[in-house]
């Protein structure tokens, strides 16, 4: 099996690479490319790669390169990871809407706007290189924001791909600690929209053990996932963090006003990472690495590879095409939710009908997706603008006309 990194020189790499590692008993992957276009990342982590390897006792092949169509060559996966931009861009995606009163958040309203222009003519670039080098059966696993939005591009024009985002895997991680079972006993029945989602089941050897835990694990839950204990009581479901930019608008401008962007956190983070992984005694991931996020990232990359590879199916939550799944939802909008994976591909658990309070949200930004997808593809400004329209931490047609022009010229002027 060749697996491909595009985007290799990323911190979280040694992340990805330590999953490798552990799992090389089930997953054999005899050729590992890691992909960058920076030159120094590419040596840093690349480096630091081939010595956790090395301690690991890998036999396979690694590769490190700036060659896209040469690490593609007949790769059977592709894991997409990257930031186009950098963090600098990121920067601009968290502080820029402020100044129109919106929220700045990287993946989600605005902000999350701007990276999907920027991002998506770039990602189907590559990934017509995959469908011209790899091998034919070839998934593209796609791990870089807005998943949902990046996703459906790809399935739009018609590649064999699939989205992953680690909120449910943190959650199943966590109610597997508070319940004291083994995580794979624990199925997380999470659903909606990428980074718009409610947990509305766990289930413990097919038992849904969800109200034991909201009634017993209350404050726990509600520190883990941001929302007060009685609006999950309310809901009768768990929202994830990122509900939090909807439920609690006000309150997380407020914040974003007086803090310092996550982005400039992020930023020094790295350069902390990488100054780690210079050092040529470092040949573990460091506990540094946690506070940068993606907490579990292997552990969902490694499981989905290894389930698309197997004939004996496993569940994941995974970013798919709606098709039937969730009504009030169009057959080719992508969903997040449980789904059935084996090398036949990912196939959506059935799910009861989403409560109003729920549909209507996800049905906006449902719509909101669709349009900037668009919108990033054509360069439109007046699909832009009904993007933003559309998108509830917006919606104001003031504020639409201002971004709209203002983001398209600068996503122009960095091509």
């Amino acid at each position: 099996m060749k697996l491909v990194v595009v985007g290799g020189g990323s911190t979280y790499t040694p992340e990805l690479v330590s999953g490798l590692a552990r799992d090389r008993g089930v997953l054999d992957v005899d050729a590992l490319v890691l992909h960058d276009i920076d030159a120094e990342r590419r040596e840093i982590v690349g480096a630091m790669a081939k010595r956790m390897l090395a301690k690991q006792g890998y036999r396979g092949c690694l590769e490190v390169t700036d060659d896209l169509d040469r690490a593609l060559d007949g790769a059977d996966f592709v894991l997409l990871q990257i930031r186009v931009g950098g963090q600098g861009a990121r920067l601009r995606d968290e502080t820029l809407p402020l100044a129109c009163g919106c929220i700045g958040q990287e993946t989600t309203g605005a902000g999350g706007f701007a990276k999907a222009l920027r991002t998506l003519p770039v990602i189907l670039e590559i990934a017509d290189r995959v469908r011209a080098n790899a091998s034919t059966e070839a998934w593209l696993i796609d791990f870089t924001n807005p998943v949902g939005i990046v996703t459906r591009a790809l399935l739009d024009a018609g590649h064999r791909a699939v989205g992953l985002c680690n909120v449910a895997i943190g959650f199943q991680r966590s109610f597997a600690r508070l319940l004291g079972v083994d995580p794979e006993r624990v199925l997380v029945d999470q659903v909606g929209l990428n980074h718009l989602t409610w947990v509305r089941a766990v289930r413990v050897d097919g038992r849904n053990v969800l109200p034991e835990l909201l009634a017993e694990h209350r404050d726990a839950i509600a520190e883990q996932s941001g929302h007060p204990p009685a609006l999950t009581e309310e809901l009768g479901a768990i929202p994830s963090y990122y509900l939090r930019y909807f439920y609690a608008h006000d309150e997380v401008l407020a914040e974003q006003l007086e803090g310092v962007p996550r982005a400039a956190i992020v930023a020094e983070l790295e350069r902390e990472l990488l100054d780690l992984y210079r050092d040529p005694s470092v040949d573990e991931k460091p506990v540094l690495l946690e506070r940068r996020g993606g907490a579990f990232y292997s552990e969902a990359a490694v499981g989905l590879v290894r389930a698309l590879a197997s004939d004996s199916p496993e569940v994941h939550v995974v970013d798919i095409r709606n098709g039937s799944t969730l009504p009030g939802l169009q057959p080719d909008d992508v969903v997040e939710v449980p789904a059935r994976v084996d090398r036949d591909g990912p196939r959506p658990l059935p799910q009861e009908p989403l409560a109003p309070e729920l549909l209507g949200l996800v049905q906006h930004v449902a719509a909101y997706e669709r349009l900037t997808a668009e919108a990033a593809i054509t360069s439109d400004v007046a699909v832009a603008r009904k993007a933003l329209l559309a998108h509830p931490l917006i919606g104001q047609y003031a504020l639409v006309e201002q971004l709209a022009e203002q983001l398209l010229k600068e996503v122009a002027a960095a091509a």
